[in-house]
């Protein structure tokens, strides 16, 4: 289990290339550490609750044995708005001015093709359960967000998930609920160890696990929702919301080897 105690900061200084196969135009920026980064903005159509979605989702990964490129906060100067000449990346990087979210750029990676390559059954049946409880519904065959790099699997992007958080007023309900989208899953005819992988994941899953992840997401991405007194009280929706959800997995592995079955 590697539990990142803190996530690094580092500053953007130079802008490399957009991404424009990713709607909320990612781009590989450089970072004043020497190294390329995709970098993930704030200013971006889903806000930073893609942000948020994504070191959730990330860090989560990582606890329970699965690569994830490291995942970095960086600040983004208002300058790097002045010079784009491209207007609607202009408009992006004034929107993201501060902090925004960045992964480490696994230069030479391929994207993974599940036609060329079979997953074992105990690491497809991980990555299964990881996004049944994230509610990813972005790991399907026309978009599987990993990546073959060093002939190991990395998983990128989790901005779509925990889509529950666009709307708060049934956050509850939502935790309680099976992942319906499963069956769209890329992975799903291998994950044949569910229930083996439930157990092995609900232990290092702790609550302790939990909440020193979600205190990681900083309080300049946590919009003002009504439903919440403070940025604390929010924090803690998202920590109680996933806690709810690992305690009761049987309902979303259910449905995934429901969906298996038609396969």
């Amino acid at each position: 289990m590697q539990i990142s105690k803190n996530i690094r900061t580092v500053n953007v200084i130079r802008y490399v290339t957009p991404l424009r196969e990713g709607g909320s135009l990612p781009a590989i920026a450089e970072a004043d550490d020497g190294f390329l980064y995709v970098l993930k903005f704030k200013g971006a159509g889903q806000g930073p609750k893609a942000l948020i979605s994504e070191l959730i989702g990330g860090e989560i990964a990582r606890v329970i044995g699965l690569k994830v490129p490291e995942i970095v906060f960086a600040n983004l100067d208002e300058a790097f708005g002045r010079t784009e000449p491209d207007e609607e990346i202009q408009d992006l990087l004034k929107a993201s001015t501060g902090l925004n979210l960045a992964l480490h750029y696994l230069s030479g990676a391929i994207t993974f093709d599940p036609t060329v390559t079979i997953i074992p059954p105990k690491l497809a049946s991980m990555i299964v359960w990881l996004d049944c409880l994230l509610m990813n519904v972005d790991r399907t065959a026309r978009n599987t967000n990993m990546l073959t790099w060093n002939k190991e699997l990395w998983l990128i992007d989790h901005g779509a998930a925990l889509y529950f958080h666009h709307s708060w007023h049934n956050w509850e309900e939502q935790a309680k609920k099976p992942f319906l989208q499963v069956k769209d899953h890329v992975l799903l005819q291998y994950a044949t160890q569910l229930d083996f992988v439930d157990s092995e994941i609900r232990r290092l899953l702790t609550p302790e696990v939990l909440n020193h992840i979600v205190a990681l997401i900083p309080n300049a991405w946590l919009d003002d929702e009504d439903i919440f007194s403070s940025k604390e009280e929010h924090k803690k929706a998202y920590y109680q919301f996933l806690l709810t959800r690992i305690t009761n997995s049987a309902i979303f592995i259910k449905e995934a080897q429901y969906a298996a079955s038609f396969i």
